[in-house]
């Protein structure tokens, strides 16, 4: 019986992943075919929060969702609503890059996220790395030194762009985690409010950015229907791809989460160069994939210091293991009143990847 639910588990996060590969690359293709007949990545971020705004609510209700948690207006303003703006940021910067620069080589730039999160990370909350972890992030640098130099369609807008929007993310990272910690909401949930806060604050922007030259824009009258119907299908595709990943994120490790996710990024990067069909060298496909493999490296290495920190941690047994309710972490995230860092059991490190 046993055997039969561990098959089972493995072939629900197997689905799961090759689902969550062809929505990814979906999108990404869709939306670099919408910003070559449709150059407003402000819009196309618009769409993206007013879908996450639009579904999110009914849909969580109906997957039985843990509601809203009270958090206070002064912790609000200090964390919620920068990561919210943060959001909008990166996301922002995100299209453009795919705007200005092939899908495979903005995926590539964005490998650097781990370099950003070391950096961040230490600056922001003092927080040290192992040598093996600081090692592992010279591959990533090589990896995309190298993609840099040999890209055929190099843009130096659309790098800096893909830059702007990884730190982003990467702040997004440390401090959404830092939020699921202090005031237990749910990580969909989380999702859910910084999409509308990110809208709300984003609608001034973009009728100020946007707005005006959409209506001048005469180019736009025979391709109306076409438009519309790629902008409503990247929103719902992204909107999608993020479920698909915390359900991942759900079943898994953040091992087996962070690896799953680097493979999607090279599927992703297959799938562009395939059907997009830029010009790409053998030289920088190896910038690539060592690009990609320093990640893997990485999620290693941060997966094994963490591991070590925990070892040492339990050492000193003679509270834990006499207080059984720190063993078996309660539903929802919950212990002793409190919120645990847990998704059915497992650690959940990666959980700031929602934002990616």
């Amino acid at each position: 019986m046993a055997d039969v639910k561990h098959t089972k588990e493995i072939c629900t996060v197997l689905f799961l992943c090759v689902l969550w590969y062809a929505v990814s690359s979906t999108n990404n293709v869709i939306g670099k075919t919408l910003l070559n007949e449709f150059p407003y990545p402000v819009t196309m971020t618009m769409v993206q929060l007013l879908s996450i705004t639009i579904f999110s609510g009914p849909f969580f209700n109906l997957w039985g969702v843990r509601k809203y948690v009270d958090i206070p207006w002064n912790y609000y303003c200090k964390l919620i609503i920068p990561l919210a703006l943060g959001k909008f940021v990166a996301s922002v910067f995100s299209h453009v890059s795919i705007w200005k620069v092939p899908v495979s080589y903005a995926h590539t730039v964005k490998a650097t996220m781990p370099l950003f999160t070391v950096i961040l990370s230490r600056i922001i909350m003092g927080e040290r790395q192992t040598l093996t972890v600081y090692f592992s992030l010279v591959p990533i640098i090589v990896g995309v030194g190298i993609a840099t130099l040999t890209e055929l369609s190099f843009d130096i807008i659309g790098l800096v762009s893909a830059l702007v929007a990884t730190a982003g993310f990467s702040l997004q990272h440390i401090f959404s985690k830092k939020v699921l910690h202090d005031t237990g909401v749910h990580h969909l949930r989380l999702l859910h409010i910084l999409g509308r806060l990110a809208l709300f604050m984003f609608v001034p922007v973009w009728i100020y950015i946007d707005l005006f030259n959409l209506l001048k824009d005469n180019s736009l009258t025979y391709h109306n229907y076409r438009v519309v119907g790629l902008l409503v299908t990247d929103g719902i595709l992204n909107w999608l791809q993020n479920i698909i990943a915390f359900s991942v994120l759900s079943l898994v490790t953040p091992l087996t989460y962070a690896v799953a996710n680097a493979s999607k990024r090279i599927f992703v990067i297959a799938v562009s160069l395939f059907v997009l069909g830029n010009p790409v060298t053998s030289t920088n496909v190896f910038g690539m994939l060592l690009a990609i493999l320093g990640v893997l490296c990485y999620n290693k290495a941060k997966y094994d210091q963490k591991r070590t920190a925990q070892k040492e941690t339990v050492l000193p047994f003679s509270h834990i293991w006499h207080d059984k309710s720190l063993l078996y972490p309660k539903e929802n995230g919950y212990i002793n009143g409190g919120y645990s860092n847990f998704v059915n059991g497992h650690a959940n490190g990666t959980v700031g990847k929602l934002f990616e």
